[in-house]
């Protein structure tokens, strides 16, 4: 389980093809002394499993599902990614619950300076849309953050000067593609009402509703 605040940027040295999985090794500026073998480090977002350790680098196994659902099928020597180790169950959460498992991609379609922030609009499958919310959290590339507004096919962030200074955010271009991981509760409570109406015969529609959710303090 992750924050989405991101500890490091990391730069991939070397990308080994195995079939339609990949090994990557990663440098970063992290002390992994205390990180152990089997340990669980997120990669742009992506709950990745160290299956070697240097003081400063380490190495992952991603298996084809990781690849074909994520950015890392560009996967190349040079590129910086966001890295950031699981985090501690004694340590504040800043951020909001990642569990690293990305849902899809989406692409920048569109960046604008306003003041102090950059403002970003990303596009994205229409089902991943349909899990986000006004003022909700979404991951992108690993990065916990809130979404200004949302439609159909995708939603727009703010994000400030340090946000982009010490991540990947910061490097994006128009239509650079990014993976994104929807806010778990959201999926949880969509795949609920979901069911609940499809359960009860005749019925059309459930008496559980956002409405209802976020009166009692669920939303």
């Amino acid at each position: 389980m992750f924050t989405g605040i991101i500890e490091s940027l990391g730069t991939i040295q070397r990308v080994i093809s195995r079939g339609e999985g990949k090994m990557l090794q990663i440098g970063c500026d992290l002390d992994l002394t205390n990180t152990r073998i089997g340990d669980s480090i997120a990669v742009n977002g992506a709950c990745l499993t160290a299956v070697s350790l240097e003081k400063q680098s380490f190495s992952v196994d991603m298996a084809p599902e990781t690849v074909a659902r994520t950015t890392f099928k560009k996967a190349a020597p040079g590129m910086r990614v966001n890295v950031e180790r699981a985090m501690q169950l004694l340590s504040r959460i800043d951020g909001h619950l990642v569990s690293g498992h990305i849902d899809g991609t989406g692409t920048i379609t569109h960046m604008q300076k306003k003041s102090n922030a950059i403002v970003l609009t990303i596009s994205t499958d229409p089902q991943l849309a349909g899990e986000m919310i006004e003022k909700g959290s979404v991951a992108v590339d690993g990065i916990s953050l809130t979404i200004n507004q949302c439609t159909d096919t995708g939603f727009g962030v703010s994000i400030i000067p340090h946000t982009a200074g010490l991540t990947t955010i910061g490097l994006k271009q128009a239509g650079d593609m990014v993976n994104i991981e929807t806010d778990m509760i959201g999926k949880y409570v969509r795949k609920f009402l979901t069911q609940n109406a499809a359960a009860v015969p005749g019925k059309g529609k459930s008496d559980i509703s956002m409405a209802l959710l976020a009166k009692n303090g669920f939303l």
